[in-house]
């Protein structure tokens, strides 16, 4: 799996392994409405896998047993 955590990387976000593109900016981009093209477009080094591991990676974090506080949008 290509995602990997460097500290010297992006503060240590979970990013795709050989960029300084974050799961976090990968999601982002999803929920606000892009298709999965959209950021392949505008990062030409992301391929379909990297966007389908940044999900997995997402999927996988929520198993944990951790309880995640959310806050209502203002």
């Amino acid at each position: 799996m290509p995602v990997v955590s460097n500290p010297n990387i992006m503060m240590g976000k979970p990013s795709i392994k050989g960029t300084r593109i974050t799961v976090e900016s990968i999601l982002e981009r999803l929920a606000a409405g892009e298709s999965e093209a959209q950021p392949m477009e505008a990062n030409p080094r992301l391929n379909t896998d990297d966007i389908r591991d940044a999900l997995h990676f997402a999927a996988r974090a929520i198993h944990a047993d951790v309880l995640y506080p959310i806050k209502a949008p203002d």
